[in-house]
């Protein structure tokens, strides 16, 4: 299940332990560190009452929590000169790739470090730091957040990848049950269950709404998708590290169901530990 593909370690802000077995309580062999990356050679789901479905990897030397490891894999692309006007949706093909920033002033400048099926608009091509013609890409969040990347590390989202599934059921026949409880999305079409999976809801208890916009419960009720975002910047341009303060550029495939407080479907890049709440009250997903 896991041949060729390649764990990074996600948490920035918690220590991550290499263990002698597939337990807590066992032999600590090593820590890691953030962006870390390891072979996984297989998985083991343990079941207990603490962590009923925890994931473990083998690894070099012992056996990897998989919370907060993020599969990826390293795969080069085709360079791609004809991007359009309104700019191409890409996706990174590599655990993380640089981004840089460039002023007359400073010169080339690290900006974000970008992930593994992250997606982001190629807007335009632009000799990088190594001389070398590097993609433009500009953020969602501001057209004049402008950083540039290697163009072997993107891969254009093909035409086909954007189409509805099931275009011949009707949209209201479509709809998706999420069990805050079981932490579980099920899709429907009609009465006929065509899709499910684990999710990551918020932590918490308080719901998420416009009196409480710090909770980070997800709220319960009925909603109607609002809107939809193939790539999405959510938190500030730079983490401040104040208490909330983040920064997640190119979350991808994002479907907002309350757009007032930012409550949505999207995928995940952080964690792992779908099943469990995780999140500030958005539904977490795999990519």
């Amino acid at each position: 299940m896991t041949r060729g593909i390649i764990g990074r370690v996600a948490a920035d802000d918690k220590v991550i332990y290499i263990y002698k077995e597939p337990d807590y309580d066992s032999e600590i062999v090593r820590r890691t560190s953030f962006d870390e990356l390891l072979h996984l050679y297989y998985e083991l789901e343990i079941e207990d009452g603490e962590h009923p479905l925890a994931y473990w990897y083998r690894v070099w030397g012992g056996y990897l929590p998989g919370v907060y490891v993020q599969h990826t894999r390293y795969r080069l692309n085709k360079p791609f000169d004809d991007i359009f006007e309104c700019g191409n949706l890409a996706e990174i093909t590599v655990p993380y790739t640089e981004a840089y920033t460039f002023s007359e002033y400073q010169g080339w400048k690290k900006k974000y470090r970008l992930y593994y099926e992250t997606t982001h608009w190629i807007t335009g091509v632009k000799t990088g730091p190594d001389g070398k013609p590097w993609y433009e890409l500009t953020s969602q969040l501001s057209t004049s957040l402008v950083y540039y990347v290697r163009r072997e590390h993107l891969r254009l989202v093909q035409d086909i990848e954007y189409l509805p599934t099931s275009i011949h059921v009707p949209p209201i026949d479509k709809h998706i049950l999420i069990s805050l409880e079981d932490q579980t999305l099920s899709a429907f079409e009609s009465a006929k269950l065509v899709f499910k999976t684990r999710i990551s809801s918020g932590l918490g208890y308080k719901e998420v709404n416009l009196k409480n916009p710090n909770a980070t419960a997800t709220p319960r009720g009925t909603f109607n998708v609002t809107s939809k975002y193939p790539s999405k910047h959510m938190g500030g341009v730079i983490a401040t590290g104040a208490p909330g303060s983040y920064t997640l550029p190119g979350v991808p495939w994002t479907t907002f169901f309350i757009f007032e407080t930012g409550v949505a479907f999207h995928g995940t890049y952080w964690h792992n530990n779908f099943g469990s709440p995780m999140s500030h009250g958005c539904i977490n997903m795999r990519n």
